[in-house]
């Protein structure tokens, strides 16, 4: 079973307005979100539904959606499956203080197209492996993209590779700086 004890010790329900640890799925496709996050750096959180929570990286400089671009990704604790719509403030005091902003979101499949049986065992599989390859089906992040585990000292660290598909550009996709939910640029939430 999956814990969302860590997401919770780390945060004060009664000032913050993230919500609670708690484990849903979605009633049809797996969904994603990637939020822009300002809190002591500007990072990007990239969020895969699995298994009933949120498995969730750290992208310190932001997706790419060219294959050239290797961004590094920072796996961090599980994020209950309710912050895919969280979008505000996290108060000075709290771990993660700062904005957070939908700035993506959509739903993903499986890019092996075979494998289609059982999505979530070969989800799972594919993440102890350290190799998820992915489609996205965003409003920015389109097509298909891998998280492959990098094998050195630093624990947790992964790469984020945009395969070449239709969808890869080496136009900077981080230049459309507006959420998807509230169509505001972070500065103007912060406000």
């Amino acid at each position: 079973m999956i814990s969302l004890n860590k997401y919770d010790q780390k945060r004060n329900f009664n000032v913050t307005t993230e919500p609670e640890g708690a484990i849903k799925k979605s009633t049809t496709e797996l969904v994603f979100v990637m939020q822009k996050h300002a809190a002591s750096h500007l990072h990007y959180d990239f969020r895969l539904e699995m298994d009933g929570v949120l498995k969730s990286w750290v992208i310190p400089k932001g997706p790419s959606m060219n294959p050239e671009d290797k961004r590094m990704a920072i796996m961090v604790e599980d994020h209950p499956y309710d912050y895919k719509d969280f979008e505000g403030i996290i108060p000075e005091g709290n771990y993660g203080a700062g904005t957070v902003m939908i700035w993506d979101n959509g739903t993903y499949t499986l890019a092996d197209k075979e494998d289609t049986d059982n999505v979530e065992k070969k989800l799972k599989s594919d993440l102890k492996d350290g190799h998820l390859s992915f489609i996205l089906n965003g409003k920015k992040l389109k097509g298909e993209f891998a998280l492959v585990e990098l094998k050195t000292k630093e624990e947790n660290t992964w790469l984020l590779i945009k395969k070449n598909d239709q969808y890869a550009s080496g136009e900077d996709v981080l230049e459309q700086d507006k959420s998807v939910i509230s169509n505001m640029t972070l500065e103007s939430l912060e406000n």
